[in-house]
């Protein structure tokens, strides 16, 4: 669907510890978790002040109160996945009973904040960080899990029309699914191979892995900016590049990763596309001045092509609705 100016989308995978539990113990990355109850208003205070506007993509878990509601709330069917590993399940016995006790497993009063700003977007990243491409788990298992999304955002008065698939796991049977539930939209992936999260074995080689890390500063796949296309029901917002954080030893290359993503977004506004940014929200947790110092420069130079190029931002589901118009 061609676009009448281009468009911005900030979506932002929020997950705490629910996002890498099975790639890291909780005791080493507990600083990164530590720093997002700052992080979050900060993002929120540096958007507000540019006009742009971001999606939270949630994971379910995170709306819960306490242990009762992730219990209450959680599907009678789990995913029964071939890797057990792959189950957030089996730590519940471990995890404390609210925020207060346990900081990397709730966020209830960062979801308040979002709320209470009104200018973002929440929605789901599915109820227990849910991989759609893993041997074992079935369509109806993710069903379950998608209602269970639906559901606590519901009584926390979140309507989820947006959907980020962890791991960037799409599979399309499960995108009629979603469609079938009032879900409007989801981020897709790259085009490039090197994106392909259908086969996730291939996607975890060293081979793929280098050539995502050279993509982030040098352009081998491309600018992947796109126009909206609808997939089984649910409108397509591709992404166009992972906002990957400061490194220490890479320092030197960051000015290249910068300018990477604006020529992408220079890209997408003079061609009336959509250029879809995206990162965790723990990413900036080591060097946090250095990543928002970073951002805040992709924030400048959208502002000078929303007054070039009339570009603009939108939440995910904002511009989903386009097509509907």
């Amino acid at each position: 669907m061609k676009l009448d100016q281009g468009h911005l989308v900030i979506s932002l995978d929020f997950e705490l510890f629910w996002g890498v539990f099975d790639v890291r113990s909780l005791e080493s990355y507990k600083s990164h978790l530590e720093k997002v109850t700052e992080i979050v208003p900060r993002l929120l205070k540096l958007s507000d002040k540019y006009n742009i506007k971001l999606t939270f993509a949630s994971v379910g878990f995170l709306l819960a109160k306490n242990k009762e509601e992730i219990i209450r709330f959680s599907p009678k069917i789990k995913p029964s996945y071939s890797n057990s590993n792959f189950s957030p399940y089996r730590l519940l016995n471990e995890i404390g009973n609210n925020q207060h006790e346990d900081p990397y497993h709730y966020a209830t009063s960062l979801v308040d904040i979002i709320k209470k700003n009104k200018n973002h977007e929440i929605g789901s990243h599915t109820f227990c960080h849910y991989y759609c491409n893993e041997i074992g788990q079935t369509a109806k298992e993710f069903e379950a899990d998608l209602l269970a999304s639906i559901n606590i955002a519901k009584q926390q008065d979140i309507t989820i029309k947006s959907i980020v698939f962890p791991r960037n796991q799409i599979n399309e049977t499960y995108l009629k699914i979603c469609a079938n539930h009032g879900i409007l939209n989801y981020r897709g992936i790259e085009k490039h191979w090197m994106y392909n999260t259908k086969d996730t074995k291939q996607l975890g080689k060293t081979k793929n892995r280098i050539y995502r890390l050279l993509d982030t500063y040098f352009n081998i796949s491309g600018h992947n900016t796109h126009e909206l296309e609808i997939h089984y029901g649910l409108v397509n917002i591709a992404s166009s590049r992972f906002l990957r954080p400061y490194s220490n030893f890479l320092s030197f290359l960051e000015p290249m990763k910068i300018q990477r993503i604006k020529r992408g977004m220079t890209y997408a506004a003079k061609k009336k596309q959509v250029y879809h940014l995206w990162w965790h929200p723990h990413n900036f947790g080591d060097n946090t001045d250095k990543n928002f110092k970073a951002l805040e420069t992709l924030f400048i130079h959208y502002s000078m092509l929303k007054s070039t190029y009339n570009f603009n931002c939108k939440t995910m589901a904002h511009l989903s609705k386009i097509t509907k118009n």
